[in-house]
């Protein structure tokens, strides 16, 4: 984000944010304000509602009291006549005289309101009389408070006794609270008096909203103005600041430019004493500090490519791969300042990786280590990632030209500095020169192998026989114990190579040779003696294992079926075993032995096992 961007971001957060929620909390004040000046206005008019009711009842009472006085000496159907006379010449809105449930005179309008009532009790008379008197009826009271703004509506129960505003069928009865009567939107209160026959008679002040919005909306504008002014004048200040801090800041970045491209030669310019100043100050130190660290830097790079040549003829003159290997991976994770690394090697019958030494701390970079080393495997060169603020940087062991899979990779990461072009030069010079070394390694290993071992059937070669052998007779003459000596050869193999030909006699060979190998021990050795003929050295065995384990290679052998050459079917083979064992430690005589009994195996029809104490035993004038 830039500086201008942040700055504005800066400006919205402090300035107008704020101004914001203190203009809705305004806006929310002035609209309070205003509700309650209209139920303020709501409340004093239904209070002048209540005072006129209030008073109309209590003169009505007072008419009453008069009335019941007046019939107060009569009797009979004199009493009625006579109130009725009365009520007309007084031009009351409406009079009631009523005894107990029965009303005996009702004179006057229906909707009469504000009723006020008296007791005549007649000397005599079995029961008193109720005298009822109203000087208004509903018309005239919804008349009396209407006025500019001012509505009144006049219920008993449901049915409406007068109002001043009109009231569409079927519409809801406006109540307390906000209404709409008639399109007009009003502030409503409503109370409960009573009536004639004590019937309750409802009252529903409304004082429209119109009344009070005029300065609701001259406040609000009042209030939107000085918002906008104090924005427009913060804005004003803002970029005012922002040009003057963008003018110094731009020559700090020509300045880090100039440094960036490796120009020392200009020093920022000081002017004033603040802390600009102080910041261009110690710029310019900086900037000479790092240019001799540069140099510095410089003469440590060529040190070090020297000293990785030197790792490199290292790697060239080591024979132990482990040493190899952990050498790469320090010197990897020195020569870039990494915090941490890993190798790996790549296994070779699916060019998996399986790490094997690991340097430093990896933790949470898995992802992004596994994909800059699927790059490096990829392209046989350098992978690099990034993940969390930290390079990762993998590079193949592979030797330029070659044709072949990668040896393994070695990745390392460092945290909070990228890779530069120097360090990815030095690491693909490390995996070049630890792919050499290693090829170097396997070429001997290789070379070393073919020398002991037969090419056709994998096991150890005549000469590596003999070398067992003698070591193993060397530990018989020192310790004296048993070493066996299992002979064994195919029988009529120059019918299978004369029938079949030689390929087939080759893989009759193979199969035999895998049966042996499956069939020995880890401390055994088996080795192909000469033609057909095979052999397997068992250290610390007595005759009677070594002829156990020599009669069981028998009978795996005799149950193989090898595949023919020319695809007609299979063939069955067997061999004929000959064992012995000694503590003596005469290794001439022992292969003696095994071969006699071998031989003797054959002359008894071959697809046996004899043991040379058997041979011996049997042969004329043996023991």
């Amino acid at each position: 984000m830039s500086f201008r961007a942040r700055l504005l971001t800066f400006f919205v957060l402090i300035v107008v944010v704020p101004m914001v929620a203190m203009g809705v909390l305004m806006f929310r004040l002035i609209s309070d304000s205003q509700q309650g000046k209209a139920d303020a206005r709501a409340g004093g008019l239904a209070g002048a509602a209540a005072s006129l009711y209030d008073s109309e009842s209590a003169l009505a009472r007072s008419d009453a009291e008069g009335l019941a006085r007046a019939i107060g000496g009569l009797g009979g159907k004199a009493v009625v006549a006579r109130f009725s006379a009365l009520a007309r010449q007084a031009g009351l809105a409406r009079a009631t005289l009523s005894a107990g449930t029965r009303t005996l005179a009702n004179v006057g309008d229906a909707d009469a309101i504000a009723p006020g009532s008296a007791v005549l009790v007649r000397r005599g008379a079995a029961s008193r009389m109720i005298v009822t008197a109203s000087e208004i009826t509903a018309s005239q009271y919804t008349r009396a408070l209407s006025g500019p703004g001012v509505e009144v509506v006049l219920r008993n129960g449901p049915r409406i006794l007068g109002a001043t505003v009109r009231i569409s069928p079927g519409a809801p009865q406006p109540d307390t609270g906000n209404v709409t009567v008639d399109g007009t939107g009003y502030r409503a209160l409503t109370q409960t008096f009573v009536g004639f026959g004590n019937a309750h008679v409802t009252v529903t002040v409304l004082s429209a909203l119109s009344a009070t919005s005029a300065t609701l909306g001259g406040s609000r504008a009042v209030a939107a103005g000085l918002l906008v002014a104090f924005l427009v004048l913060a804005l004003a200040f803002s970029v005012l600041a922002s040009r003057a801090l963008q003018e110094r800041l731009r020559g700090f970045l020509h300045a880090a430019r100039r440094l960036g491209s490796g120009d020392f030669s200009s020093p920022i310019k000081i002017e004033g004493g603040d802390e600009f100043a102080a910041l261009a100050e110690e710029f310019n130190s900086m900037s000479t500090q790092l240019s001799r660290r540069l140099d510095e830097l410089s003469r440590e790079r060529s040190r070090l490519r020297e000293a990785i040549r030197r790792i490199g003829r290292t790697f060239a003159s080591s024979l132990d791969r482990a040493a190899v290997l952990e050498l790469a991976l320090k010197t990897a994770v020195d020569a870039v300042q990494a915090s941490g690394g890993r190798l790996s090697v790549t296994s070779v019958e699916d060019e998996s990786l399986t790490e094997t030494l690991h340097e430093g701390s990896l933790a949470g970079l898995e992802d992004a280590i596994q994909e800059a080393e699927t790059l490096a495997l990829q392209n046989g060169g350098l992978g690099e990632e990034q993940a969390a603020r930290t390079s990762v940087a993998a590079v193949a062991l592979s030797v330029a030209g070659s044709s072949g899979p990668p040896h393994g990779v070695i990745t390392v990461a460092r945290r909070g500095r990228a890779f530069t072009d120097d360090d990815r030069e030095v690491l693909r010079s490390l995996g070049v020169e630890a792919a050499l070394a290693l090829e170097n390694i396997e070429l001997h290993f290789q070379v070393s192998r073919q020398a002991v071992t037969d090419e056709l059937t994998g096991l150890a070669n005549h000469g590596r026989f003999q070398e067992l052998l003698d070591a193993e007779i060397e530990q018989v003459r020192r310790y004296h114990h048993p070493l066996g000596l299992i002979m064994l050869d195919i029988d009529d193999f120059k019918a299978v190579n004369d029938t079949y030909g030689h390929q087939q006699g080759d893989a009759v060979l193979r199969q035999v040779a895998s049966v042996l190998r499956e069939n020995s021990r880890d401390a055994d050795s088996p080795a192909r003696y000469g033609g057909e003929e095979l052999s397997l050295i068992l250290p610390h065995t007595d005759l009677e294992g070594a002829f156990a384990i020599a009669d069981r290679i028998r009978v795996a052998v005799e149950g193989l079926r090898v595949a023919r050459t020319d695809g007609h079917g299979v063939l069955r083979v067997t061999t004929s075993v000959g064992v012995t064992s000694s503590t003596v430690g005469d290794k001439h005589r022992l292969i003696a032995d095994a071969d006699g009994a071998l031989y003797e195996a054959k002359r008894r029809g071959k697809n046996r096992t004899v043991s040379a104490a058997t041979r011996i035993a049997e042969a004329p004038g043996g023991g």
